[in-house]
């Protein structure tokens, strides 16, 4: 993302730092084109969310996302190695950015809402921008994270459904913490795997990075806004 350039340069260790991850950047194609492609997806499902947000859009309810979500994932990964995987990109993340309409202007609704929800994008924003910086400039391979993250996802997504259908606000809270460490550990293992070659499609990388920040997000979101609403 072009925003990494924008990190602190203040001492020699910072310098070295920055040189690292924009000889990355030059030497490595797929990352260059994710992180392109991941830019220009989170600015047009930001458009969506905003739009979503001034039109008052309902939520679609649960069966719509899920279907829409993994129908679109779907698409994409048959299309990955085509012109039309592009275009399917744009569709899932123009509709995760639908879906997330209603959700911030949920939380925009409570009590110093806008700080809850500035503070939820700006947590997002270092914790992504620190973690692949880290995994840029350090080339650490984390692809022994892989079934850890597959199976704490999967697990973590089952209780999410369970504190949805259950209406258990304290499994929902654990949830969210949980996923916010699980993002995380994501965005470190699919960088690592394209510095690696483990990952050498930009569109399915450009997807899990955008999955892991969306979801990031409104981890963070709820976790803010619950503890607002606690004050």
């Amino acid at each position: 993302m072009s925003s990494i350039h924008s990190l602190p340069t203040g001492n020699a260790s910072d310098n070295v730092n920055i040189s690292a991850i924009e000889s990355v950047l030059a030497s490595n194609r797929v990352i260059r084109n994710t992180y392109m492609l991941l830019s220009m997806t989170l600015l047009f499902a930001a458009v969506t969310a905003a739009t979503s947000v001034a039109l008052k859009l309902p939520h679609p309810g649960l069966i719509i996302t899920l279907v829409g979500y993994f129908g679109l994932l779907f698409l994409t990964a048959k299309l990955r190695n085509s012109g039309w995987g592009i275009v399917s990109v744009f569709a899932l993340t123009g509709f995760m950015g639908y879906t997330l309409g209603p959700i911030v202007s949920h939380y925009l609704g409570l009590p110093n809402g806008g700080q809850t929800v500035m503070t939820a994008m700006g947590g997002t924003a270092a914790i992504f921008l620190g973690l692949s910086g880290y995994a840029l400039t350090t080339k650490k391979d984390f692809s022994f994270m892989g079934g850890f993250l597959m199976v704490g996802i999967l697990v973590a997504f089952l209780a999410g459904l369970g504190a949805i259908f259950f209406e258990i606000p304290a499994l929902s809270l654990t949830v969210s913490a949980v996923f916010v460490l699980l993002m995380s550990g994501l965005i470190l293992y699919e960088t690592s795997n394209i510095i690696h070659g483990g990952e050498t499609n930009y569109v399915m990388a450009t997807v899990t990075l955008f999955v892991a920040i969306f979801n990031l997000f409104t981890s963070l979101l709820h976790l803010l806004g619950f503890m607002n609403s606690s004050d």
